[in-house]
């Protein structure tokens, strides 16, 4: 495979979710803040907040931009609910209940629309009328048909080399 050929990779890039943006923190107060109010801004923690929420958006925004640039944008799929709400946000809330509950959230995604970053504004937007559940299908079986086709590649040149044994 020549390493340029990037129309050959398939990315699945499934999130664990993130809290819905409801721009909790206040730029103006934000400014005020020294080390302490960084650490313990708000009853939370911004600056913790701030590095893994952005680190999961720029490897999005990134992987987004190289598959648009080389018209491949259809090889990478991003799944991500950025809308929880109160304990389904939480990292460390593992009661039956609340897992029960992510479940349905889960679910819930696979029926909403594909969506991909808008490079201009970097917000998710719906990109067609297919579901995250038939993209899944759409990528299992593009996996399944590579799958065969190395194996009967295998076998082919397994054989090939067996017989000049």
């Amino acid at each position: 495979m020549n390493p340029m050929e990037y129309g050959r990779f398939l990315v699945l890039s499934l999130g664990t979710g993130t809290a819905k943006s409801e721009g909790k923190y206040d730029a103006d107060e934000a400014a005020k803040w020294g080390i302490f109010g960084w650490l313990t801004g708000d009853h939370s923690s911004p600056l913790v907040d701030v590095f893994t929420q952005a680190s999961g958006d720029m490897v999005d925004f990134h992987i987004s931009t190289v598959f648009q640039a080389l018209n491949s944008e259809e090889n990478y799929l991003r799944i991500q609910d950025d809308t929880l709400t109160g304990t389904l946000s939480s990292v460390d809330v593992a009661t039956k209940e609340n897992l029960e509950n992510l479940v349905k959230v889960g679910e819930k995604l696979l029926q909403k629309p594909v969506s991909r970053v808008n490079l201009a504004t970097g917000v998710f937007e719906p990109i067609n009328k297919m579901t995250n559940e038939e993209a899944l299908t759409k990528f299992a079986k593009l996996l399944s048909r590579e799958k065969q086709l190395r194996e009967v590649r295998s076998s082919f040149f397994g054989k090939a080399s067996a017989s000049k044994l």
